[in-house]
């Protein structure tokens, strides 16, 4: 039996391990964590809409599949000894784990090192993208009765791509709703020409002149201390309140390995080896694909990295995918009420070039669009409903 090792046990790691189980396979799912905390909806958070119970799952019930866990951080791969080496594990400081495949899906890294400034007042800021520092946020919303607050993006690509501009309308909904948003001057700062997804940068523009949000394009941040940020080109912004999205990069050990620098290197879109080595691929954030970095691309990825090791294997059922998907970013609510709206959008990626749309119409069907689309992959993936 061919024993496939997993590093990640997200969107793509899942999708992978719950592709192959029932073909055969010894899979193993590395994982940091013994639960997964699903990503989309973590801004929603901010304004109570979302509760964590709904966002976390354990991964007990695919064991019923003969998915195996190992929980711990992977700090080396040796690709021409097909060895992965784990630390700090439940039954052991160090552990190796040999494979036959291995699929690297362990998401990306949220680094500020290149943020001078970073190191001493990392605590000055938060995001929706960490568990801990969305809650830190939101107390902060809720608490700061007057100031400046500055939203960041930095260059593209970086994870689930509406996601800052998300974070300043909730932020922009919330101080409405307490009645104090004339107290506040929120500005939001785009190392990108243009908000991301950039294909709904109008929309998003237009909403951000009613809610009398700054939008700043073209700037990246370099700089920080405990009271503003600089951009390259030397402008300065105060804030009280800072979400800033670092920078994102693979994991350290992907580069000390040779497998990418930023990203894992791959074939092509669907050929997800690496060029190196038939036996190891990749899937979701930290693959170098030239899409956008979210959850459709995760799964749809992992769908193609489970085919490939499939056809190597002279499997014939290999599962339909495309790079295609329909996506939704919250706007918010212009009138403080904690009902958010939402924005639709859709990307084909088979065409050349890639074919977006979009309903221009705000909806709060989009938003529970959204969360049916969530919960439906969690079950997928995990094997149960939130109850």
């Amino acid at each position: 039996m061919k024993k496939i090792a997993i590093l990640g046990g997200g969107i793509a790691g899942m999708g992978v391990a719950t592709t192959l189980a029932s073909k055969g396979f010894d899979i193993t799912v590395i994982n940091k964590d013994q639960y997964y905390f699903t990503g989309p909806s973590r801004p929603l958070l901010l304004t109570g809409e979302q509760k964590y119970e709904r966002m976390v799952r354990g991964y007990e019930e695919v064991g019923k599949k003969g998915i195996k866990l190992t929980v711990g951080s992977v700090y080396k791969i040796d690709p021409d000894e097909r060895k992965i080496y784990v630390s700090e594990t439940t039954s052991s400081t160090t552990k190796e784990v040999s494979y036959d495949y291995l699929v690297i899906a362990p998401g990306i890294i949220f680094d500020g090192s290149s943020i001078n400034g970073y190191d001493k007042w990392w605590w000055k800021n938060t995001t929706v993208y960490d568990l801990g520092r969305v809650n830190v946020l939101k107390e902060r919303v809720w608490t700061k009765t007057e100031g400046n607050i500055v939203v960041y993006a930095p260059k593209a690509p970086y994870r689930c791509a509406p996601a800052p501009t998300e974070t300043a309308m909730l932020i922009h909904t919330i101080l409405k709703y307490r009645g104090i948003r004339d107290k506040f001057n929120i500005t939001y700062i785009d190392a990108n020409d243009k908000t991301q997804p950039p294909f709904t940068a109008d929309i998003v523009s237009q909403v951000f002149e009613k809610a009398k949000i700054n939008l700043v394009t073209n700037q990246e941040i370099i700089e920080m201390n405990d009271k503003e940020v600089i951009t390259k080109s030397g402008e300065k912004y105060k804030f009280d309140i800072l979400a800033m999205l670092e920078p994102n990069r693979a994991p350290s050990f992907i580069k000390d390995s040779g497998l990418g620098d930023d990203y894992v290197d791959v074939r092509s879109p669907q050929d997800l080896r690496h060029p190196k080595y038939d036996d190891v691929l990749s899937a979701g954030d930290v693959a170098k694909l030239p899409f956008p970095k979210n959850q459709e691309i995760a799964f749809e990825s992992s769908l193609f990295a489970a085919n490939k090791i499939m056809e190597i294997e002279g499997i014939s059922d290999k599962v339909p995918v495309q790079y295609a998907f329909v996506g939704w970013a919250y706007m918010g609510n212009l009138e403080g009420k904690l009902e958010t709206y939402s924005l639709q959008f859709r990307l084909d990626l088979t065409s050349k070039p890639p074919k977006p749309s979009k309903d221009p119409e705000l909806k709060k069907e989009y938003t529970l669009q959204k969360d049916n689309w969530e919960q439906a992959y969690l079950e997928r993936l995990f094997s149960y409903k939130n109850i």
